[in-house]
């Protein structure tokens, strides 16, 4: 059946992304980002074949800032051991893009796809080529003066594969389960669901600045700052605003807020929400909701007290993907449904 199919289809598409968030994670987490100082979207599928490829590479490394001002006694045993990290994140990137071209075009000679859902089909892919696109305009502001990406570039990247993921799943969840809650009368949690989401969603963003500040490494205690209930020297820059993105305190400061008022809330909607609902399946994604954004919590403070092992600031990552997949299913069901098929 084409609903199945299709369904299926979008749902590796969806692991894919999944796994390119985190694999993007670990290799800002282990400094490899900026190894590769090319870009090649036609030959990137290739790496080094020999130890000339290697030296080579690994001397357009050496006349990279990173190199310079950072990793001088690296060796080329280290490089490569930095290299792998990217070159398989940009290699993802590219298949989930062949992963999701092929079977479209299949699908579209099949003719078993919806009319309507061509343009928005075709609306992902655009978004992918376009999320490839930024990828190398974030590792570019890393490659000129100074060995440091941007933080606006990695948060705007980390957040158009937000977009992407959510979008690819809301398809899915259209196609798997087509029965909602029924009635009217979860209008009102439904609007709160939506609110959540938008919530969740900052909080993850705003993740995205502690990492590209690598502001995780510092005060790394709880529930304070050090002895500070409020950020040390949280607004020192100017204009003001700067503060909330570029100093280090503030921005860990905004996370940890957003964090707590993320599981307050989730919580709240847990207990309001849960004995109002008639469906087994909208049952289930809620008591689902509540134990995930338990264990996230637990994993942010876990990887904030222990200094940021790449471990468990992954799967910290993995854990923010995990509440933004079952707060949507959770949209989902509280909203009324499309004809699809």
């Amino acid at each position: 059946m084409a609903r199945k199919q299709v369904a299926g289809w979008l749902l590796l598409c969806s692991i894919m992304i999944f796994a390119m968030v985190i694999l993007g994670g670990v290799t800002r987490l282990t400094g490899s980002g900026l190894s590769m100082v090319e870009w090649d979207p036609i030959f990137g599928f290739v790496p080094p074949l020999d130890q000339q490829q290697w030296e080579e590479a690994f001397t357009q490394y050496r006349e990279s800032p990173e190199y310079l001002k950072i990793n001088t006694n690296m060796d080329l045993h280290g490089f490569k051991s930095i290299y792998w990290f990217e070159f398989s994140h940009r290699v993802l990137g590219r298949s989930i893009g062949t992963v999701f071209l092929i079977p479209f075009l299949y699908f579209l000679w099949r003719g078993m796809l919806p009319r309507k859902w061509i343009p928005r089909l075709l609306f992902a892919f655009v978004l992918g080529g376009l999320q490839g696109l930024l990828g190398w305009y974030m590792v570019k502001s890393g490659l000129v003066d100074r060995p440091h990406v941007s933080q606006y570039r990695l948060t705007a990247h980390l957040g158009l594969a937000l977009v992407i993921y959510c979008y690819l799943l809301w398809l899915m969840f259209d196609l798997l389960f087509p029965e909602r809650e029924p009635g009217n009368s979860h209008q009102r949690s439904g609007k709160a669901a939506k609110w959540l989401l938008a919530l969740a969603g900052t909080t993850v963003l705003s993740g995205g600045f502690v990492a590209g500040l690598k502001a995780g490494h510092a005060y790394n205690t709880f529930p304070k700052m050090g002895d500070q209930w409020l950020p040390p020297a949280g607004w020192t820059l100017q204009p003001g605003w700067r503060n909330l993105f570029e100093n280090i305190a503030t921005v860990q400061f905004d996370h940890r807020v957003l964090a707590t008022l993320t599981f307050v809330t989730v919580i709240l909607f847990w207990f309001r929400t849960r004995h109002r609902v008639t469906t087994r399946a909208t049952r289930t994604g809620l008591n689902l909701l509540a134990l995930v954004v338990v264990g996230q919590v637990s994993l942010g403070i876990s990887t904030l007290l222990l200094h940021v092992p790449v471990a468990l600031a992954s799967l910290h990552q993995a854990g923010a993907l995990t509440l933004l997949t079952v707060l949507l299913f959770v949209n989902h069901r509280l909203h009324k449904p499309a004809r699809l098929f």
